[in-house]
């Protein structure tokens, strides 16, 4: 049997006339850049997550580098972040020419450690960029605590995680800024990239909507220096058609990681690897199924060889990356950050993945430990 990470065919299939109609009618518009139909989703979006406002933007980088320029965040001031996520996190900060100031992570949840946040507070800290990883928030409760009590702000980098709740609020509203991608392969994922930004202050908002059209809210006039960085319409509408049935997918993915922890426990297999944890209040979407096994890379290659699709997010801590050298940081500064590195394994998950393709990826995990 073939089993793939993801099967984004499987998905388009059940939705193609409706996907394909809106498409069309956007052609015939021939209005392909901002205008009603982003408006329209924009709308939509920050509805669906219980926010006052949604910026879109072109990718989920953006909407992190916006959110940090709205903020004011500018070269010479501290940002801190952890270092286990994807390399945008880091690199918005580095791109303004600010520091990224990274802390560990939790053993369970993968998600930022609040213990770890207040000694790594120095003047120059402008803003908090805790990660959603993997599709639940993290403790945003002890990150907001901090963040007021040194009057700091918070992008929550919720690229990973829409649909995702603490405590009965969505992913996006419990920060200053919430960021969020489209990339293809999320659980609300476009035909290419796109991103978009949700606050709830008025000041906040208006800044994101001109610094992403280059700073200007008249034509040919110039506020700030901004970027380029716009939602396509054609994207627009496929995400609102998809918007939809997020919830349903949402379901399925969540059906699916209790049938895993169902196959994974009569299998014996749970002193052989650790599934994943969901943390106190939250509601998880698993964007991604995250183990932690030992050996992962032998397992992981026996999987290939099965035919079962994996993947690694993520090899290299940001810390220990080329590109980071200059911070300082070395092997050992983050070890729940480098374990995690050395031991997590994501396994299908996506919503159309049947029980029969599950029962087969748990077996051939039992047959590599036999």
């Amino acid at each position: 049997m073939n089993v793939p990470l993801l099967d984004l065919k499987a998905q388009f299939r059940a939705i193609k006339s409706e996907v394909m109609a809106v498409m069309e009618t956007v052609c015939d518009e021939q209005g392909f850049v901002l205008g009603p139909r982003v408006a329209e989703f924009e709308q939509a979006t920050a509805h669906y997550l219980g926010s006052r406002f949604a910026i879109s933007c072109a990718s989920g980088s953006d909407a992190l580098l916006l959110s940090l320029m709205a903020m004011g965040v500018k070269a010479g001031d501290e940002v801190i972040t952890v270092p286990f996520t994807f390399f945008a996190t880091a690199g918005a900060i580095s791109r303004l020419g600010a520091k990224p100031v990274f802390v560990d992570i939790q053993s369970d949840t993968f998600n930022i450690d609040p213990r770890q946040i207040e000694r790594a507070v120095t003047p120059r800290t402008k803003a908090i960029i805790p990660v959603h990883l993997f599709g639940q928030c993290a403790d945003m409760n002890a990150v907001n605590d901090i963040a007021g009590r040194k009057q700091i702000r918070v992008i929550e980098d919720a690229c990973q995680a829409i649909g995702a709740t603490k405590n009965g609020k969505r992913a996006g509203v419990l920060g200053d800024t919430g960021c969020f991608s489209f990339f293809p392969t999320k659980n609300l994922g476009g035909f290419g990239d796109g991103g978009l930004i949700t606050t709830d202050d008025q000041a906040l908002a208006d800044a994101l909507g001109m610094l992403r059209v280059h700073g200007s809210r008249v034509r040919y006039l110039h506020e700030a220096v901004g970027i380029n960085s716009r939602l396509d319409a054609l994207q627009a509408a496929v995400l609102h058609v998809k918007l939809k049935y997020l919830d349903q997918w949402t379901e399925g993915r969540r059906q699916n990681a209790e049938r895993y922890r169902q196959l994974f426990t009569a299998a014996e297999l749970l002193s052989r690897i650790t599934l994943p944890v969901t943390g106190p209040g939250n509601f998880h979407v698993y964007n991604q199924y995250t183990i932690r096994v030992q050996k992962r890379d032998e397992l992981r290659a026996f999987l290939k060889e099965k035919g079962v699709g994996t993947e690694i997010y993520y090899p290299l801590p940001m810390h220990l990356q080329n590109c980071y050298r200059e911070l300082g940081y070395r092997k050992g500064s983050f070890p729940v950050s480098e374990q995690a590195a050395e031991q997590v394994l994501s396994l299908p998950i996506f919503a159309e993945l049947t029980p029969a393709q599950q029962e087969y990826v748990v077996d051939a995990v039992a047959q590599y430990y036999r």
